[in-house]
C-alpha cells in the first residue's frame, strides 16, 4: 500500500473530489443490500402464502428506486474518481516533460528517447490505474465487503457468517505473496518495453541507412528478438497475474461449501428460514466481487508501484547545469573571453580540451578549424553551457557565463549545429520557431540571407511545405540553410555556425557569409568549419588539434606559418580546381 502514501500529495490536493466519489460508492454498497433482502422476504411470503398484489408491487417499486439510485451514484463516482486519475496523469506527464526540457546532455546520453517515451506513456498508464482503478477497487471492496458482512451477521445469522469467512485470511496471504512477485516481474516487463521502444525509434530514424545498406531483413530480425523478449517478460507477469482469480475462486468455493453445509443444518433445526438462507447466499455472491477486487487491487498496486519507481528514478536525476542564485538576467553583450585550462567529459578520464584561450571583441569574427574530433564542437558546447564542470572560465561582458541565467545567455545566441534538426512542420514555422508571431516578410528576409528563399518558392507549397520528421523531405544543403535562416531571424548577439555550411557549394557559402557580414555589423560571430573558405575572412582563426590550439592568426598569417592550416588550404584549393576542371 506504499504507493498510496507516496501519492498522498495528490490525494490531499483532490480530497474533496475523492470524498464525494467514495461516499457515492458507499451509498451504492448500502443500496446493494436491499435487493437480496427483498428477494428473501418475497420467498418467505410465497412459502407462507402471504404474498399479495399490493405487497409485490411495493417490493418492485423499492427495487426500481434502488436501481435508479445506484445508476446515478455510479455515474457520480466514475466522474469523480476516474476524472482525478486523468488529472494525476496530466500532472506527472507535465512534470516529466518539464524535467526533460531542463536536463543536460549527460542525462540524454544515459536515457535514450524510446526509454523516455515508455516512461511518459506506459508507466503513466500504470500510475493512472492506481489513482483511478486502485482507489475505486479499494473503496468499493471495503464498502461492499464490510456492509455485506454486517448485513450477513445481523440480518441473517452471525454463526453462519463466522463459518463463511473462515477461508478469507488465506486469500490475504496468497494475494500478498503473489503481489510481491508481480511487482518484480512487471518492473522487468516495463524495462523490456522501453528497450523495444528504443529499437523502434532508432530504426525509424535510421531507415535511410538501413535501406541503403540493405539491412531490412536483419533489422526486422532484431525487432523480432526485442518483441519476443517483451512477450516473454509479459508472459511471466500474466502467469503470476492469472493465479489471482483461480485462488479467489477456490477460496470462495470453500466459503460456499461451508455455507451450504452449515446453512442446511440451521434450516433443518428451524433456526433460520429458507428466505433467510436465500438472502445469505445472495450476500455470499456479493462478497465474490470484493474478494476478486482484492486480487485486482494487489495487481494494480504492484504495477503502479513499479511504474512510479521508474518515474521517480527519472525525476530524481539532477542536471549539472544549474542557474546560480541571483544570476544576471540582462542579455549578454560585450567581449568574449574564453580561457579553459582543462575539460573532460563526464565519466571520462581523457582530457578533451587543454589550454584553450582566445578573446573575441564585440562585432568580431572567430574562425575555428581542425581535423574531425579535434575539439571544435566541444569548445562551442562549453560556450552554450551544455557542460559547466571545467577548469578555467568563460566570460561574456566581464561576467562568467555561469553567472547568467540560461535565458539571458541562450536566447541571445544563434546556434546552427552540425546536425541540423528541423521539426515536422512547415518551412515557415521552422524558420520562425523562436518567435511564431513574426510575419511572412521577416521570414522571407531571413530566408534570402540564408540563400534558401528561391529554393522554397520552387517547392509545390512554398513556405507551407511540410518538411517531414527531422526535415526528411529536404536535402542536406536545404536543411542547413533553413537552420541558418532560423538563427538569423532572432538577430542574436552571438552567431555560432558549427560546420553548418558543409552541404552547400562554394558559391552559396560565399553568398551566405557575405550577407551575414553585411547585416551583423557590430555583432559577434564564431564559425567552426572543415572548409577553410568558411573562415578565411575572420579577424582571428585558431587551429585546434587534439583539444588544444596549435596555430592562430589571420588567414595571411597562418599561410606564412607553413603548418596544418596552409597544407589544408592548398589541398582544398586543389580539390576546387579539379572539380572545376571536371
Amino acid at each position: 500500500m506504499g504507493i498510496f502514501k507516496r501519492l498522498s500529495w495528490f490525494f490531499k490536493q483532490e480530497k474533496k473530489s475523492y470524498l464525494i466519489g467514495i461516499l457515492a460508492l458507499v451509498i451504492v454498497a448500502l443500496l446493494q443490500l436491499i435487493p437480496p433482502r427483498i428477494i428473501g422476504i418475497v420467498v418467505d411470503e410465497i412459502e407462507t402464502g402471504a404474498i399479495t398484489s399490493a405487497s409485490l408491487t411495493q417490493w418492485l417499486v423499492i427495487l426500481a428506486s434502488t436501481a435508479i439510485g445506484q445508476y446515478l451514484l455510479r455515474y457520480l463516482w466514475r466522474v469523480k474518481i476516474w476524472g482525478n486519475a486523468a488529472k494525476l496523469e496530466k500532472i506527472v506527464r507535465n512534470q516529466l516533460y518539464d524535467h526533460f526540457t531542463n536536463m543536460d546532455n549527460e542525462f540524454f546520453q544515459k536515457y535514450r528517447a524510446g526509454d523516455l517515451m515508455a516512461h511518459a506513456t506506459n508507466d503513466l498508464r500504470g500510475l493512472r490505474m492506481v489513482a483511478g482503478g486502485g482507489i475505486l477497487t479499494m473503496a468499493d471492496a471495503i464498502s461492499v465487503g464490510l456492509t455485506t458482512l454486517i448485513a450477513m451477521m445481523f440480518v441473517v445469522d452471525w454463526r453462519l457468517t463466522l463459518i463463511a469467512i473462515i477461508p478469507l485470511p488465506f486469500l490475504a496471504i496468497a494475494s500478498r505473496v503473489l503481489g510481491r512477485r508481480l511487482h518484480v516481474l512487471f518492473r522487468d516487463a516495463q524495462a523490456a518495453f522501453s528497450q523495444l521502444n528504443n529499437k523502434v525509434q532508432e530504426s525509424i530514424q535510421g531507415i535511410k541507412v538501413v535501406k541503403t545498406f540493405g539491412q531490412e531483413k536483419e533489422d526486422i530480425e532484431d525487432f523480432d528478438r526485442e518483441a519476443e523478449h517483451v512477450v516473454e517478460k509479459n508472459r511471466a507477469v500474466y502467469k503470476v497475474d492469472s493465479l489471482f482469480d483461480p485462488t479467489i475462486t477456490f477460496i470462495m468455493g470453500i466459503a460456499y461449501f461451508l455455507t451450504i453445509f452449515v446453512g442446511g443444518l440451521l434450516i433443518t433445526n428451524n433456526e433460520i428460514t429458507i428466505g433467510d438462507f436465500v438472502t445469505f447466499i445472495n450476500y455470499i455472491g456479493m462478497l465474490v466481487w470484493p474478494m476478486f477486487a482484492i486480487g485486482r487491487l494487489f495487481n494494480i498496486i504492484e504495477r503502479g508501484s513499479a511504474s512510479y519507481d521508474r518515474i521517480e528514478n527519472l525525476l530524481r536525476e539532477e542536471t549539472s547545469v544549474i542557474e546560480r542564485h541571483g544570476a544576471v538576467e540582462k542579455p549578454i553583450s560585450g567581449d568574449l573571453n574564453y580561457a579553459i585550462e582543462e575539460f573532460s567529459y563526464p565519466d571520462s578520464n581523457d582530457i578533451t580540451l587543454r589550454d584553450i584561450h582566445f578573446t573575441l571583441k564585440t562585432g568580431g569574427t572567430l574562425g575555428v578549424v581542425g581535423k574531425t574530433g579535434a575539439g571544435k564542437t566541444t569548445i562551442i558546447k562549453l560556450l552554450l553551457r551544455e557542460y559547466d564542470q571545467y577548469k578555467g572560465n568563460i566570460e561574456y561582458g566581464n561576467y562568467d557565463i555561469r553567472d547568467y541565467t540560461l535565458d539571458a545567455l541562450l536566447k541571445h545566441i544563434g546556434y546552427v549545429p552540425q546536425d541540423n534538426y528541423l521539426f515536422s512542420d512547415t518551412i515557415r514555422e521552422n524558420i520562425r520557431f523562436a518567435d511564431p508571431t513574426l510575419d511572412q516578410s521577416a521570414v522571407e528576409a531571413a530566408a534570402r540571407l540564408a540563400n534558401i528563399h528561391e529554393d522554397i518558392l520552387e517547392l509545390p507549397k512554398g513556405y507551407d511545405t511540410e518538411v517531414g520528421e527531422r526535415g526528411v523531405s529536404l536535402s542536406g544543403g536545404q536543411k542547413q540553410r533553413i537552420s541558418i535562416a532560423r538563427a538569423i531571424l532572432i538577430n542574436p548577439e552571438l552567431m555560432i555556425l558549427d560546420d553548418s555550411l558543409s552541404a552547400v557549394d562554394a558559391k552559396t557559402e560565399e553568398s551566405i557569409l557575405s550577407g551575414l557580414k553585411d547585416i551583423r555589423s557590430g555583432q559577434t560571430t564564431i564559425i567552426a568549419a572543415h572548409r577553410i573558405s568558411s573562415v578565411m575572412h575572420a579577424e582571428e582563426i585558431i587551429v585546434v588539434e587534439e583539444g588544444t590550439i596549435v596555430e592562430r592568426g589571420t588567414h595571411e598569417e597562418l599561410l606564412e606559418m607553413d603548418g596544418w592550416y596552409k597544407h589544408m588550404y592548398e589541398q582544398q584549393q586543389l580539390e576546387r580546381k579539379l572539380e572545376g576542371a571536371e
